[in-house]
């Protein structure tokens, strides 16, 4: 049974601004998001990923009194999936996922991931390219996921 990988809008954003989405379709084939995920990134998106509706509504909505819409859909469909992998970056989503069981990863560690199968040769020329954008890394994470990355 293979992993069904759910994305949180952030690092579609993120990925897309940096001209690298093709990360996500090269280390899992496919992704799914839901329609209020697809909604914020606003953009066509590519064949690999799939749009799918969270069946329960209700828990969604209880999570969005914590986290953003987008969150607390793909927090609610990681919930409704066997052997799920979320890609979810904001620490308060995190928290609530941890305490919730499931699996994540942020998209710095994806790049991690990324130089790992050899999709990219360096992490830190991109870690530059983020800092240029909006996305926040605080000087620990950039150094742990330097270390994770063996430079």
């Amino acid at each position: 049974m293979s992993r069904i990988i759910v994305s949180d809008t952030s690092c579609l954003v993120l990925l897309d601004k940096l001209n690298s989405l093709y990360i996500l379709e090269k280390l899992f084939s496919e992704i799914t998001i839901t329609p209020e995920i697809e909604k914020e990134f606003g953009q066509s998106l590519p064949a690999w990923i799939t749009v799918v509706e969270v069946q329960n509504k209700e828990y969604q909505t209880v999570l969005q009194t914590n986290i953003d819409a987008g969150e607390a859909s793909a927090i609610a469909l990681a919930l409704e999936q066997k052997n799920c992998l979320l890609i979810l970056d904001d620490n308060k989503a995190r928290k609530t996922a941890t305490r919730l069981g499931i699996d994540y990863v942020g998209t710095l560690g994806l790049l991690v991931e990324a130089k790992e199968a050899g999709l990219i040769q360096l992490v830190k020329p991109v870690l530059e390219q983020i800092k240029a954008t909006n996305f926040r890394i605080t000087e620990n994470l950039e150094r742990k996921i330097l270390d994770l990355a063996g430079e």
